[in-house]
């Protein structure tokens, strides 16, 4: 017996916990007839088996053949292994506090937090049968779906840690709760209509809207409202979305008129990608995405003439979709129809709202009714936004904001990091905590201007380092001085404030997305990042890694008269350029922009720049594009930060034909070469007056002269550094022409490209990029 049985321990880490993984490895040892007990610890899980060798060599086998869906196996260990005289003849769950082996149940500090997931197939399914008790209930989940980051309060991953924690399990799901054999066992938030939390439709003043009290069925009612034409707000996963029929024109006018929404596109919600087929031409890979269990939005190519009222997503030939991610949204698209809008619901500038409270004073004035539930969220996280990026080298998933369904999953880093804390952006701002081999991106958290944005941020700085267990040595930060991400690092102590400029951490962020750990050429284009010179850069190519890099070439700077008001006006932007290129001439210009201007305002506009006056000077390739955009008439004024440059794009979006470039001039200043925008604005005038050219081949001819550019400054600091990693990174390269262009005759010239896939190229991956450059001078 000796010689034939053996007692195994296995170590398995990743996304094991509260996903179902303890009870899949229960019904796979007792299939096989083996003893020994399964337990959370605080690195994953810990298998012990005992048995014939035969049956354990079986389970070794199959263990990792079909693990549960939510379920991600990082790394499987035979961790002991002895012979077994005699052995346990049951297998057991070992539960939190029970101790044995590693250590009890639950998971610690460190363990991998799983994100928020979609409704199940079998949980859809009790949802809409008659005969099932859970018909029609509205917070339906099981282990295998259902809200995990959104609402764990603090480790370990136990129903008493999270706000779940109020709600008693009546005998029924409390037997499928104990029993390993049922797809509810350990499912933290298990409840029914009896003993769970319960769905309520408020009016605006807070108490019950009568609609419910007619229909008796609150979600139904809710759904009534919808089809009437009613802007509701309704608790998702991670806070509040704004509800409304997509179809119906006057409710999408007023709920943008409600949320000063600008131009901005709306957020869709369809019953199913079929749906979505209907409005949107996609691919495999997207419909993969669209259907993945963090169902985020994904941005399709729109189908000329849909059916949406053109205000959901006016002058964009783009469109946002996402499927259901919970029970309650099902139900609204079974009852209210098969497309709702389904847009973030906040205040101007402030987080979405996450508590019932926070919703009835911030959205009283946009919403007409709130379905509300009393299942609380501990943590704001906001919808993902991704998009497949088709190029000819490889089609990419990118995440544009990453947050509810892959938040906190960690990033791989490239090296072991020593204990990190990185702070982001002022826009678009994320966190990030690094240790060890693995990097913690936050949720997206919004503009670090409000009162609220900012409260946010210091709540999740708070949450990720309970969650998992990392005292930070140093805190990375951005180097302009006057962000709140720059005084609170002054403010935190026992730890080495590290200032990272933002473009390096761009560059970083790349480099860490693409598991790159040696000297680079980055591309970074963006709108605005504080300089080393103290100037404003945004047009940039560095050479360097983590620990350092060398600024080697740059767009030729220009001024933006008015400073921040020519952010949101870029008719300023273009009349700046047209002041600094043509001097007094830029009056007499044969073109729309100058011709319907103010004269004297435009003479205020031209001495300002002339002068110096208010007029900040900047290398930015994001406010290029801008003043591009107003010099074709497609966007003078934003209503959304990113507006004109997105318009001016869609007027070639999803159609990457290549195009003769403008002519190119590049000039030495100092030891950097310098793009001089001049003969690009004589071009643009000239084509401008011809009435041959339209608007989208005047449009392509710029973002080709863009792809130009940065193809014969790459290849000449290619050849004098012996570099052939180009990374493209910032903002501007949400831009899916100039990004897809770029790489393909970067690549076609010889070049490896990196771009972006996990990390957002945008400011919400600066986090990542400071935390590697923070870990790389710290060690170094």
């Amino acid at each position: 017996m000796a010689a034939t049985a053996v007692r195994r321990t296995f170590r398995v880490s990743g996304f094991v916990q509260g996903v179902g993984f303890r009870p899949y490895v229960y019904r796979l040892a007792t299939r096989h007839l083996l003893g020994g007990w399964v337990l959370n610890d605080e690195r994953g899980v810990t298998i012990r088996i005992e048995g014939p060798r035969a049956a354990a060599d079986l389970f070794a086998a199959e263990l990792l053949k079909q693990p549960p869906e939510l379920a991600r196996i990082d790394s499987c260990a035979l961790v002991a292994e002895e012979a077994a005289r005699t052995w346990s003849g049951s297998f057991t769950i070992r539960h939190s506090g029970t101790g044995g082996g590693a250590g009890g149940d639950a998971p610690g500090a460190g363990a991998l937090v799983t994100p928020d997931s979609h409704v199940c197939t079998d949980c859809a399914q009790e949802l809409f049968d008659p005969a099932d008790r859970r018909h029609r209930y509205p917070l339906v989940n099981c282990t295998n779906c259902g809200p995990r980051y959104s609402i764990i309060r603090g480790v370990p991953y136990d129903r008493p840690g999270t706000t779940m924690a109020d709600f008693t399990m009546c005998p029924r799901c409390r037997s499928e709760y104990d029993s390993p054999a049922d797809r509810r066992f350990h499912a933290q938030p298990n409840a029914c209509r009896a003993c769970g939390p319960r769905v309520r439709l408020l009016g605006a003043d807070g108490m019950p809207h009568p609609a419910a009290a007619d229909q008796d069925d609150d979600v139904a009612a809710a759904a009534a409202l919808l089809r009437a034409g009613r802007i509701l707000a309704v608790k998702a996963l991670g806070g509040y979305q704004l509800m409304a029929d997509p179809h119906h024109p006057t409710a999408v006018a007023e709920l943008r008129r409600r949320k000063e929404r600008g131009g901005k596109p709306f957020a869709l919600l369809a019953r199913d990608s079929e749906t979505v087929a209907r409005y949107c031409r996609f691919g495999e890979q997207e419909r993969r995405l669209l259907e993945s269990p963090g169902r985020p939005i994904v941005l399709l190519q729109a189908r000329p003439g849909h059916a949406l009222a053109p205000e959901v997503a006016p002058a964009t030939a783009t469109l946002g979709f996402m499927l259901p991610a919970t029970p309650l949204q099902h139900l609204l698209l079974a009852d209210a129809g098969d497309v709702l809008i389904a847009t973030s619901a906040n205040a101007a500038d402030e987080p979405m709202a996450r508590t019932e409270d926070e919703a009835l004073r911030t959205l009283g004035g946009i919403a007409d009714a709130f379905l509300v539930h009393d299942r609380e969220i501990h943590t704001r996280v906001d919808d993902s936004i991704a998009r497949v990026v088709r190029s000819t080298v490889e089609p990419k998933v990118a995440f544009v904001r990453r947050a509810r369904g892959f938040v906190p999953d960690p990033v791989p880093a490239p090296f072991p990091l020593p204990p990190v804390l990185a702070l982001g952006a002022e826009l678009k701002n994320t966190v990030c905590l690094g240790e060890g081999g693995n990097l913690y991106p936050s949720q997206h958290l919004g503009d670090l201007k409000s009162p609220g944005n900012q409260r946010f941020f210091t709540e999740t700085i708070d949450h990720l380092r309970a969650l998992f267990g990392v005292t930070p040595r140093y805190v990375a930060h951005d180097l302009h001085p006057d962000f709140h991400s720059t005084r609170y690092a002054a403010a935190c102590a026992g730890v080495e404030p590290v200032a990272v400029q933002h473009h390096h951490a761009h560059m970083a962020s790349c480099m860490a997305d693409n598991g790159l750990n040696r000297p680079v050429i980055g591309v970074v284009f963006d709108g605005t990042g504080y300089g080393t010179d103290g100037t404003i850069w945004g047009g940039e190519f560095l050479i360097g890694d983590y620990r350092g890099f060398e600024r080697k070439a740059h767009l030729g700077r220009f001024r933006l008269p008015g400073g921040d008001k020519a952010v949101r006006e870029p008719a300023r932007v273009a009349i700046g350029l047209l002041a600094q290129h043509f001097g007094p001439e830029a009056a007499g210009l044969p073109i729309d922009l100058v011709r319907q201007r103010d004269p004297f305002e435009l003479g205020v506009l031209t001495k300002m720049v002339e002068r110096g006056i208010n007029s900040p000077q900047t290398s930015s390739m994001g406010r290029l594009f801008d003043a591009y955009s107003a010099l074709l008439g497609v966007c003078d004024r934003v209503g959304y930060e990113g507006q004109a440059a997105i318009e001016l794009e869609q007027l070639i979006a999803w159609d990457h034909r290549p195009a003769r470039p403008w002519p190119l001039r590049l000039e030495r200043e100092d030891d950097r070469l310098v793009i001089d925008h001049r003969p690009w604005l004589e071009a643009v005038v000239a084509e401008l007056a011809d009435p041959r050219r339209g608007m989208a081949d005047i449009s392509r001819a710029f973002h080709e002269s863009v792809v130009h550019a940065v193809v014969e400054i790459c290849l000449r600091l290619s050849r004098e550094s012996g570099l052939r990693d180009v990374v493209l990174s910032g903002g501007v390269f949400l831009n899916q022409h100039l990004l897809v262009r770029a790489e393909q005759d970067l690549t076609a010239a010889g070049l490896t490209v990196h771009t972006h896939g996990r990390i957002p190229t945008n400011d919400g991956g600066i986090s990542v990029g400071q935390a590697m450059v923070a870990a790389a001078r710290a060690l170094s």
